[in-house]
């Protein structure tokens, strides 16, 4: 296994041995960056728990690492997350150092090792046709033409990329390929996103494609992420000692004028809507977390659609455009919070209070929950997804209720069984519709009478996978910068993947690290693509389709053989 560390430039301004007692850090936002940030603080920094500040607008930690509600009035996730072995070691690291709410003894990272031996992956029918039958996802559907482009797109660099989007880089064909219909589902992507994306995303997860068809590499957490994950950091975090603010809604940073750098003086900031300052002093630091997948989401019901936000904002994005006026190192957010109908999708949470329904999924797919992959409905209009993860799936969670989840990446066309966009329609619609695609509409009255689905738009959910140039995305700690760092989604980290929580974590160590002057290697970024068997496992993979004489050669010229 091949690894190449992310070299940073150690900054010595705020160096171990110039900490003082008195110096604060503010973290904007709380999400897993900002959480991850106040770890790496305490764990590595040795900085003072009680002078740490999380100031956050909504109520509850996590962002958009979410998991709320319960069984009477439904469970609601507006986004799934799968974690990988290989590629979530910044992750991994943190989960390392907080221990599990039932068991000090162990950490969250044991819990998740010894549920993920327990529960293994293995989906057994990852494609669904128009004709409610199981799809044979043993080949990946490729011809040469979508073969080369595949290895040419790995060869060439980012910079001659560029703003294409990924199909003005494959030919039509390929997005009807039975490797498209599983890679894109799984992680997301649509044509028209960044091709640069898609690349760094061939390279960080290549290995994963010998397995893409039945998600074996895949790992999961015992509930869901909030559970989890942040319940369990913010509860570690809170005995520490750190200072948390809700309700707190960041409006505008103040700069020094005329520095060399540009450095917080102020945070102008709403706590429970009464306006406050907070003076910056030149020592503190400020970390904030840019943009916002699940800002501006709406819920809807059984009865109700949600409604699309199409202008409505909130913190992350507002404060990074107050940031970033006249700024142009700091980002573009323009690029990211403008183009809401090449971002937005729409996912669903069912609460069953019946087994009938999961049962029909269970002996049809030939898993048990938490066992299957993502189930995709190749053909449906609105390219319908569902998991159905291990139950119980929260911690609140009554024996006799099942929920599981389900997106869809069309949500802006119409359905094959509901004449209505995605987007329009009920949660009892969105029900009928899915079980149009299974083929079992004919127990609709039945399963509906205790089931209760709640559809969620959000308007912002693969911004960071839009067409976008190098300098769009600010860099986690901009060389004109003092004192301010830029974390999560919307920050760049070059060869990384966005729409990660490994990610957001990255950030979060790169700036406390560089800020601290800790000299310490950033975890490591996996390089599968350098890996000798991770690349005969993709051969053989490929194979399956037909003869690559001319593949080969160019994946000799790739390794310089």
């Amino acid at each position: 296994m091949s690894c190449r560390f992310l070299k940073i430039k150690v900054s010595k301004q705020f160096g171990l041995g110039g900490i003082h007692m008195e110096r604060q850090v503010y973290l904007i936002g709380g999400g897993i960056a900002s959480l991850s940030s106040a770890v790496f603080f305490i764990r590595d920094g040795h900085f003072p728990a009680k002078n740490i500040h999380i100031l956050e607008e909504l109520s509850i930690t996590g962002g958009s690492m979410d998991g709320s509600g319960d069984a009477q009035n439904g469970y609601v996730i507006r986004g799934g997350r799968m974690f990988d072995e290989e590629a979530y070691t910044c992750l991994f690291g943190i989960m390392d150092s907080i221990p599990s709410l039932t068991d000090p003894q162990k950490t969250i990272k044991d819990e998740f090792i010894a549920f993920n031996e327990q529960i293994k992956t293995s989906g057994q029918a990852r494609l669904v046709d128009k004709n409610h039958q199981k799809v044979s996802v043993e080949k990946l559907g490729f011809d040469r033409s979508h073969r080369l482009a595949m290895l040419d797109m790995m060869m060439v660099p980012e910079e001659k990329l560029g703003t294409k989007r990924i199909d003005e880089w494959f030919p039509p064909s390929f997005f009807d390929t039975t490797f498209w219909y599983m890679w894109a589902t799984t992680f997301a992507f649509q044509p028209w996103h960044s091709a640069i994306e898609f690349k760094r995303y061939m390279h960080r997860f290549i290995h994963e494609l010998p397995r893409i068809n039945d998600l074996s590499g895949v790992r999961r957490t015992p509930y869901n992420q909030y559970d989890s994950i942040i319940l369990p950091i913010t509860r570690w975090l809170e005995q520490q000692g750190v200072d948390f603010h809700y309700h707190t809604k960041v409006t505008a940073l103040a700069f020094a004028p005329n520095t060399p750098k540009e450095t917080v003086t102020e945070i102008d900031c709403l706590e429970d809507g009464v306006a406050k300052k907070i003076a910056v002093n030149e020592h503190d630091l400020v970390l904030v977390t840019i943009g916002s997948m699940t800002s501006a989401f709406s819920l809807g019901s059984m009865t109700e659609a949600p409604t699309i936000h199409r202008y409505d904002h909130d913190g992350a994005w507002t404060l990074w455009e107050q940031i970033a006026k006249d700024k142009p190192h700091f980002g573009r957010p323009e690029v990211f919070d403008r183009r809401i109908d090449e971002s937005l999708w729409e996912s669903f949470t069912v609460t069953l209070h019946d087994k009938q329904l999961l049962d029909k999924i269970i002996a049809f797919s030939g898993n048990e929950p938490g066992t299957g992959a993502l189930m995709t409905f190749k053909d449906s209009g609105w390219f319908m997804s569902i998991v159905v993860p291990y139950q119980p799936h929260f911690i609140n969670q009554p024996e006799d209720t099942q929920v599981f989840w389900g997106y869809a990446l069309f949500p802006d066309r119409k359905g094959d069984y509901v004449n209505k966009k995605m987007t329009d329609c009920t949660g009892e619609e969105i029900l009928h519709e899915l079980l149009g695609q299974l083929g079992w509409l004919d127990a609709k009255e039945e399963i509906t009478k205790t089931a209760n689905v709640i559809p969620c738009i959000m308007p912002f959910i693969t911004a960071q996978f839009l067409t976008r140039t190098g300098t769009d995305r600010p860099q986690v700690v901009p060389k004109q910068s003092h004192n301010l760092a830029f974390l999560g989604q919307f920050a760049e980290v070059p060869d990384d993947v966005v729409f990660t929580v490994d990610y957001s974590v990255r950030t979060a160590q790169t700036a406390v690290y560089q800020f601290l002057g800790i000299h310490r290697p950033i975890t490591p970024i996996y390089m599968g693509q350098y890996d000798v068997r991770v690349l005969l496992n993709v051969v053989k993979t490929m194979m399956k389709d037909d003869s690559m004489t001319m593949e080969f050669n160019l994946a000799k010229r790739m390794l310089g053989i």
